[in-house]
């Protein structure tokens, strides 16, 4: 067992794995939305913005799907550790495609590679991870960790290549991104040697086969009423996930292509800096970086109080109501500006609160079905997850497209209102909710008194 002291390499191996590949997606997720829109002149595609929020959206959308088919064959037909880098060589295949493109239909042949090698290797080099560790207890601990390493490549990779567009162009920072992945294919090869024997074999393979005939035993029985009512619940809580996941996506098209663009009506100069619109990427990641101990601290001391910490609910209850509040300052934006280009300073308050909303509203998922789905369901019930965040990404370009109709104030201050309008009703629902929590205590006390008696 493991050292709670000490991580093995291994550990680090998957961690800077996601850095790097982090570090092109969301490079590559602001290139594209930015790189469509651009006149043919400035390398682009002189496409419109509503075809460039689509073509991001469907980048973001096919990254969240296929990984729940490379899970499927990382479990029942080939070793995890081998299907990591071979959709790391995809992805930097995609950048290439990106690298040379001249038209949409090489954009979309971008996003279909992005997207299988995404599936490929997010959920294999997450469950490695969790397979490198003996004891339990230091899972929490090392996934936080793997999600700061997440942040910094996206903090890195968007910072450097909105610089870079300004001075190399468009296709060279395609290029970076595919160098990039190339480099994490090699990195993780290299570390093969420091994962010992995890991922060598498929991982359902890999189980004992007591286990296996325990769970054929367990799906053959009928879900209980409390587990009905638990997955009910997962399907509300996965509905409240594509009202967030779409408008929280929603704010990055505004800003590239309202605010900012050839158009702009916001002011990015700073002296004789014109700040990239990738730095609002940026922001999101610096913010994650920095708030993730703040706000591990904060509910530590709230966790002290008689009442206890905030439920899982009534957080994400005010991760939505600060969604809502981000998109007042959002319209705000519009309304005070007269005639003027909007200062960028109701941009960054716009992204921080927004960053605040995703950080307090983000750990609702995996966790909250980790401990309420039936364990005979728990993959269906991560799949219905993945799903919902799935049609998020693929309708916010869509939704993008039909806000271009109205006035800019009036349809971001509706979003506001359906935002807090969500939050509430959620916070509302915070005692129903709980009650299944209580109940499974107040069984399990029944049933420990039961079996002393």
């Amino acid at each position: 067992m493991e050292s709670t002291s000490r991580r093995p390499f291994g550990f680090y191996v998957c961690s800077f794995a996601f850095t790097l590949e982090r570090f092109a997606f969301y490079s590559a997720k602001w290139l594209i939305a930015v790189f469509v829109v651009a006149t043919v002149a400035k390398g682009g595609l002189g496409l419109s913005a509503a075809e460039g929020a689509k073509m991001s959206a469907n980048l973001v959308a096919f990254t969240y799907l296929a990984p729940l088919i490379g899970g499927y064959i990382s479990d029942r037909i080939v070793g995890a550790r081998y299907l990591v880098p071979i959709g790391m060589i995809l992805m930097g295949a995609g950048y290439l495609v990106g690298w040379q493109a001249s038209s949409a239909a090489m954009v979309n042949l971008m996003i279909i590679l992005v997207s299988i090698g995404t599936g490929l290797f997010k959920c294999q080099t997450n469950a490695i991870t969790g397979r490198l560790f003996d004891d339990p207890r230091q899972l929490d601990s090392a996934f936080s960790i793997q999600y700061s390493f997440v942040n910094i490549g996206s903090f890195i990779g968007t910072t450097i290549i909105g610089v870079l567009v300004g001075t190399k162009g468009y296709a060279f920072c395609f290029l970076i991104c595919a160098i990039m992945m190339f480099i994490d294919a090699a990195w993780f090869i290299f570390g093969w040697r420091f994962l010992g024997e995890t991922g060598k074999k498929p991982f359902k393979v890999d189980e004992h086969e007591e286990v296996k005939e325990k769970q054929l035993v367990e799906e053959k029985k009928p879900l209980t009423s409390m587990e009905k009512k638990r997955v009910a619940a997962i399907v509300l809580i996965s509905f409240f996930s594509v009202i967030f996941w779409v408008f929280w996506y929603l704010a990055y098209m505004p800003v590239y292509y309202y605010w900012g663009g050839d158009n702009a009506l916001a002011n990015w100069t700073i002296g004789n800096f014109t700040v990239p619109t990738a730095w609002f990427d940026s922001l999101n990641a610096l913010m994650c970086i920095s708030l993730g101990p703040i706000l591990g601290g904060l509910w530590v001391k709230l966790a002290k109080r008689p009442q206890g910490d905030l439920s899982m609910f009534k957080k994400t209850a005010l991760g939505m109501l600060l969604l809502g509040l981000s998109y007042v300052i959002f319209a705000m934006a519009d309304v005070t500006r007269g005639g003027n280009l909007a200062s960028l300073g109701w941009i960054i308050a716009f992204g921080i609160v927004l960053s605040l909303g995703e950080m307090v509203f983000s750990p609702l998922g995996n966790s909250f079905i980790s401990k309420f789905a039936p364990p005979r369901l728990l993959s269906r019930m991560m799949s219905v997850w993945v799903l919902a965040v799935f049609f998020a990404g693929k309708s916010y370009g869509w939704l993008y497209e039909f806000t271009l109709k109205f006035k800019f104030a009036s349809v971001y201050f509706v979003i506001a209102g359906i935002a807090i309008a969500a939050g509430i009703i959620l916070w509302l629902l915070d005692n129903k909710l709980n009650s299944l929590v209580v109940k499974d205590e107040e069984e399990q006390n029944a049933d420990e008194v039961g079996h002393y008696v």
